[in-house]
């Protein structure tokens, strides 16, 4: 299977924002507003198509891949290139993470070349930390929500 990127779209989005996760990963479901929309909308966000024109994920860059508390923790304060990602419930869990993790990657470290990337990921995601230990990402720091456990990771990109 193919993946290629896309500049996200209306109908990409409420497509994206319509998915739903099971237990426990019923945590990453969105819910479609006009503000989830802006915001997937606004520039910093792409979607990941398949051969057979399935949506297959999407990525995020920049402040809209971080959780709004962890500012709180100062875990936000070094120059990195945070990234976000999210993958359709259909092939979660199915071994694609490595070549759709890697795409992302690659479309990240192409624009910003010599600059770290950070990703934060939420503590019982044990899977989602498996891969990116896989990939080369490092634990840095945690923080918590009161709700949820969170941890920032890094990957050097040189």
């Amino acid at each position: 299977m193919q993946l290629f990127v896309e500049t996200m779209n209306e109908k990409l989005a409420k497509e994206i924002l319509c998915w739903k996760y099971n237990e426990p990963y019923d945590f990453y479901n969105n819910d479609l507003t006009d503000e989830a929309m802006k915001e997937m909308l606004d520039g910093t966000y792409y979607a990941l198509t398949n051969d057979v024109n399935e949506t297959f994920g999407f990525f995020c860059i920049g402040e809209s891949a971080k959780v709004p508390i962890g500012e709180q923790f100062s875990v936000y304060t070094e120059d990195f290139v945070d990234m976000g990602i999210g993958m359709n419930p259909k092939y979660v869990g199915k071994g694609n993470g490595v070549k759709f993790c890697s795409l992302i990657l690659q479309f990240i470290e192409e624009r910003y070349s010599n600059i770290p990337i950070r990703l934060t990921v939420a503590n019982f995601n044990e899977r989602a930390i498996y891969l990116y230990e896989k990939l080369g990402f490092v634990k840095k720091q945690e923080f918590s929500t009161g709700v949820v456990k969170f941890t920032t990771m890094v990957k050097s990109n040189n």
